[in-house]
Formats: C-alpha cells, sequence, structure tokens
C-alpha cells in the first residue's frame, strides 16, 4: 500500500513589484503581478516503509515540494495523500517559539504533532538525551545555535515516532558526532518499515538511505527511478558543466571538533617496491596506503580512498571497506595503523591526480577525517582518450 500519493501538482506564486499592487489589483479586479512556476506536473507515490531522495540543483524546487508534503503549504492544483502521521525536520527553528526554553518547545511540537501530554512527559528525557543539550534545554531558544536548533529539532520529530518523516538539508549544520547519532536513527526508522522523505546535496547520503530518488530540475520531474541510478545520472549531470579550477580544493579542511576519534596522519602513492612515488605509467600497478592514529577507546572505522582529478575535482574511483571482511576494530586509544590497498593496472591515460584517505564510521556513510595525498603525475604514452584498458585481443580468420 502506498505511504504517499501525489497526482499531477502544481505550485504557482504571485510575483508584485510594489507592496501596494496587492491593493490595487484587489480594488481594479486587474492582475498586477506575474505568476512563478515553482513545481509543474509532480506525480509520484512511495510505498510504505519505503524511503525517497529529493535532489536536484538550487532553485529546483526541493523545499516547496517538501513544505506541500507536510501541509505547511496549499497546491495551486493537484493532490496530496499521506497516510500516517508526518514529522518534518525543515527549516531552522520551524516550529519554535524563540521565546520558549527548549523543554517547552518540547511540548510545543510534540503537540503540534498530536502526542497526548501524558505520552510527551514520557519521552522528554529520551528527547533531551538524545539532543545533549544539557543546561541548554532550560534556556530560551533564541540564544541557540544553529546545530542545537538542529539537535533539538531532530530528536522530537524521530522520537515521536511518526509514520513519515521528512528531512530536508538541515542536517549539514550539526557536528559529525551528532551527524552520526541522526544517521543510525534514520536507518532504525527504515528497520521499523516507516516511510521517510530525504532531501540533500548530498548524493552518497541519498543513494544510501534511500531506495528511489526524484530528480527535480526547473520545477519539473526530470528523472524518477532507483537511487543510485538517479543519483549517478545527476552527478554526470553536474560533472559536465562545472567549471573548471587550475588548484585543487583544500580537502584536507576538516572543521576543527573537540573530540576526535581518529587522525589521518598521511596518505601517500607507492610502487610494488614499497617506494612512494609521484609518477605513474598507465596500467601499472600501485599502492595506496594511510597511516592513521586512534585517539579514543573501542573504535569502529572503515576506511577508503578516493581517486581525484584535478582539473575540475571529479571522483575518478572510490574505493572503500564498507562492503568487505577486512578488519574494522575494534581499536584501542593509541593505536598506529597503516592501511593500504592495492590498484591493479591503473586506467588513466593522461593528466594529474590526487589520492584522498580516509576514515568513516561503521556505516560508511560519515567521513571524520580526509587526506590529501602530493600530486601524481601519468607518465606520457600513447594512444587516444582519457581512460585506457587492459584487454585481450581474439582475431579469427573465416
Amino acid at each position: 500500500m502506498h505511504s504517499i500519493s501525489v497526482e499531477n501538482i502544481h505550485k504557482d506564486f504571485r510575483i508584485y513589484e510594489r507592496p501596494q499592487d496587492r491593493l490595487l489589483e484587489l480594488l481594479q479586479r486587474r492582475p498586477r503581478h506575474k505568476v512563478f512556476h515553482v513545481l509543474q506536473d509532480i506525480s509520484f507515490s512511495v510505498l510504505e516503509g519505503r524511503s525517497l531522495g529529493i535532489i536536484g540543483d538550487n532553485g529546483a524546487g526541493k523545499s516547496t515540494l517538501l513544505k506541500l508534503l507536510v501541509g505547511t503549504l496549499q497546491p495551486t492544483s493537484g493532490s496530496i495523500y499521506i497516510k500516517g502521521q508526518v514529522a518534518a525536520l525543515l527549516e531552522l527553528g520551524a516550529g519554535f517559539h524563540p521565546e520558549f526554553t527548549g523543554r517547552r518547545n518540547i511540548y510545543l511540537n510534540a503537540a503540534l504533532l498530536g502526542v497526548p501530554d501524558d505520552n510527551i512527559a514520557a519521552m522528554e528525557q529520551e528527547i533531551i538525551e538524545f539532543s545533549e543539550l544539557g543546561d541548554f534545554i532550560d534556556r530560551p531558544v533564541k540564544t541557540y545555535s544553529s546545530g542545537m536548533y538542529v539537535r533539538l529539532a531532530f530528536s522530537i520529530a524521530t522520537m515521536v515516532r511518526p509514520d513519515v518523516l521528512v528531512i530536508d538539508e538541515a542536517l549539514s549544520v550539526g557536528d559529525i558526532a551528532f551527524q552520526k547519532k541522526c544517521v543510525e536513527r534514520m536507518n532504525e526508522f527504515r528497520k521499523q518499515n516507516k516511510t521517510m522523505i530525504f532531501c540533500s546535496h548530498s548524493m552518497y547520503h541519498v543513494q544510501e538511505l534511500c531506495d528511489t530518488a526524484i530528480w527535480l530540475e526547473k520545477g519539473r520531474i526530470r528523472e524518477i527511478g532507483e537511487s543510485r541510478q538517479v543519483v549517478a545520472n545527476y552527478e554526470h549531470f553536474c560533472n559536465s558543466k562545472q567549471p573548471h579550477h587550475s588548484e585543487p580544493l583544500d580537502i584536507n579542511a576538516v572543521e576543527d571538533r573537540k573530540h576526535k576519534d581518529v587522525r589521518v596522519i598521511s596518505t601517500v602513492v607507492k610502487n610494488l617496491d614499497g617506494q612512494e612515488i609521484e609518477e605513474v605509467e598507465t596500467l601499472s600497478d600501485i599502492i595506496l596506503e594511510t597511516k592513521i592514529e586512534i585517539l579514543e577507546d573501542n573504535v569502529i572505522c572503515n576506511f577508503g580512498f578516493a581517486i581525484m582529478r584535478t582539473l575540475d575535482e571529479i571522483m575518478s574511483a572510490y574505493l572503500t571497506t564498507d562492503l568487505t571482511d577486512v578488519p574494522k576494530g575494534p581499536f584501542a586509544k593509541g593505536e598506529l595503523l597503516t592501511v593500504r590497498t592495492r590498484m591493479n593496472a591503473v586506467s588513466m591515460r593522461v593528466g594529474e591526480f590526487y589520492v584522498l584517505g580516509g576514515v568513516a564510521d561503521p556505516s560508511g556513510l560519515l567521513w571524520y577525517e580526509l587526506k590529501l595525498s602530493k600530486l601524481i603525475k601519468i607518465k606520457p604514452n600513447k594512444g587516444v582518450g582519457s581512460v585506457v584498458m587492459r584487454v585481450n585481443w581474439d582475431i579469427q580468420r573465416g
């Protein structure tokens, strides 16, 4: 059975050049506005227990669609059916009274979601513990940072156990530790056979957390289908229009935080003899190596490498241990790890690249820390095209 059904949705906004034009339009009964079509002909459905990702460029209509789903906006035409209770995490501070304390806002938000007061009191302490706000829970939310807003909003939205959970890009402002808790909670939500709508610019999270995806472009559905395929097509579209840069982005710049589980010491490229190299022959085998220091006890983590092209920062290859039986811990504080993987038959024929080494959480979704290698150059060789493959030819006559 479908948990969400959207049929032929259109959403228009009226644009007035001056505030007084609204009054003149009412008095003169003549239009003095322009119509902006935000969403046009949007139709889709989501089965119970499934997750839907919504992706697209800024201004594509993603947030407007989410607001229509949760009922904060009404469509110009079309119909929306949602089965069961809906909880949403949209703009920062949405649904909060700035003068109320965090504790009073728990009751306010939960009441808006239809939770009886007795049930709210029973889950109050659990919400506070999950949000990790401590003494701030009894301070006005107008004094909260954006990260504290998200902690409280996400805790309330998921603790009331809704049938449908709608999440906008709000999680991006949280710190890495809380993002990890949120991902774990979202995975629990999926295991409980609940429905989730997730809008994000993080393509990796969309394809890992969502079963299907919708790609919005200029207010219309450009593609809908299995999340991995839609994400791949969208990334190809973005890469094809991405401007070129003379220097790569500083991917080593990781936000400083008080508590780190691991530290990436170095990332290097070596030949099969174990010597560090900065030049590679096409179709040769190389070793990718990163050294890691464990900063806390009982750390369980995944390891990964990515090949980054220098001109446009396109990720050409991505290698991770999350789908392998490679030991992932637990590791003890103070341990030094050397992680290596052999990359067979490097297929790049021309250009330069960096290797990005990193450590992720047990789910492989959240990266703790990343570090770039030195610039690696491909030795000049004959051929045409950007890649070359190791193949075997067979020619038969007759």
